[in-house]
């Protein structure tokens, strides 16, 4: 069983930054896809970014260059550095690992980012 551990979340001014981790424990080798979403007040859960084992990584259109995902070669940890946030980024923010064959999905608990203006 893998369990999604997440941290980082936190208050935070507008303009200012913050950085997201999560590990994915109880999983020998590599997931082949980890990602960070989001859930706001005002709209379903979203794509915020996710990154494959080699490194290659798409993001959600609000993200306008201000995110940048990561991952640690061989391990499977991601950190999520968002800079200039704004008060819409204001939610849970969750940690996501994915397995293509077979199909599984794991979902971190979840860390709350709140930005004031």
């Amino acid at each position: 069983q893998v369990e999604l551990v997440e941290s980082g979340g936190g208050s935070v001014q507008a303009g200012e930054s913050l950085t997201l981790s999560c590990s994915a424990l109880g999983r020998s080798t590599e997931v082949d896809y980890m990602g960070w979403y989001r859930q706001t007040p005002w709209k379903q859960r979203e794509l915020i970014a996710r990154i494959d084992s080699g490194g290659t990584a798409i993001y959600g259109d609000f993200v306008k260059g201000r995110f940048t995902i990561s991952r640690y070669n061989g391990k499977n940890m991601v950190l999520l550095q968002m800079n200039s946030l704004e008060p819409d980024d204001t939610g849970v923010y969750y940690c996501q690992a994915l397995e293509l064959r077979p199909s599984l999905t794991w979902w971190g608990r979840g860390t709350q980012v709140t930005v004031s203006s």
